[in-house]
């Protein structure tokens, strides 16, 4: 403001100095032009209506989760061998965020336990209990994107941090299959931990539910897809029974099957106590 003062409107110009009533005119035209630089930006950058639209809806179904589910976690391999896994998961959003608890065991009696806390802004953490160890620590971020018991999910994949990341671009609708679907594109900020460079969403337009999506490996080409069957909604949730994830390029894939549980838990923080004391007490229960 000061240099366009300088260069439009001299403050001793003799000729303005003389005509005030032009000297304000000239002055009120120099603020309207400034406030419509500052005004027009805004608006173009607008928020669309429908990426508002899918990430309200994402957001609060993950910020109404509480509940109990079991299953199986599957590692199917190119010549048709199969290692299962039991399943069990819990989860609640709290006033500071997510918690999730998985607990996967077998074959054999090897049991490795996950908890993972996700904030409103994102922020993820994990805790981990893994076969051999007696107490659970945190997991550092350079095994985020380890293999989950051998299969194609990661630690991370076990929330979906996509939707909290500050970075959202709704690409134009496409089909999957029969569904009309928005197609969301997440991209993680600075402050965003993750090994995905972006996540790309196919949400179902009339349930507001992911049918597909694709993750980009950090700094590679390399994506993972996974696929959501068996839609269904329970208490007014939405929910998929099965999952599937796959490495593309390489062979083999993994599914997650939920057979059985609730969408209305009434889960306490008590619940998602991963010491070893409180361990035992829910074996003995």
């Amino acid at each position: 403001m000061t240099f366009l003062r300088r260069v439009i409107m001299p403050s001793r110009s003799r000729k303005f100095g003389r005509y005030p009533e032009a000297r304000r005119a000239i002055q009120a035209s120099i603020a309207l032009l400034v406030l419509l630089l500052l005004v027009l930006p805004s608006r173009a950058f607008a928020a669309n209506p429908d990426l508002e639209t899918v990430l309200t809806a994402s957001r609060q179904r993950i910020e109404k989760l509480d509940y109990r589910v079991t299953g199986r976690l599957t590692r199917l391999e190119a010549n048709d061998k199969r290692t299962t896994y039991k399943f069990a998961a819990k989860a609640h959003w709290f006033p500071d965020g997510l918690r999730l608890l998985c607990e996967i065991s077998g074959p054999g009696s090897q049991k490795t336990t996950l908890l993972l806390h996700m904030t409103a802004s994102g922020h993820v953490t994990i805790e981990a209990l893994l076969p051999g160890e007696k107490a659970a620590s945190v997991l550092p971020f350079e095994r985020w994107n380890d293999s989950l018991v051998g299969t194609d999910f990661s630690y991370e994949d076990m929330v979906e941090g996509q939707f909290f990341w500050k970075s959202q671009e709704l690409l134009p609708p496409e089909k999957y299959g029969e569904r009309d679907c928005f197609v969301l594109k997440s991209m993680p900020g600075s402050q965003d931990r993750t090994y995905y460079d972006s996540v790309t969403s196919w949400i179902d337009r009339k349930i507001l539910f992911p049918v597909h999506a694709m993750k980009t490996l950090r700094g590679t080409k390399q994506q993972k897809e996974f696929i959501y069957y068996g839609l269904k909604q329970v208490s007014g949730v939405w929910s998929a029974t099965q999952v599937q994830a796959k490495l593309l390029g390489k062979s083999g894939s993994s599914i997650l099957v939920i057979e059985g549980g609730t969408a209305k838990a009434n889960l306490t923080r008590k619940d998602f106590d991963i010491s070893p004391s409180n361990a035992q007490a829910e074996k003995a229960k």
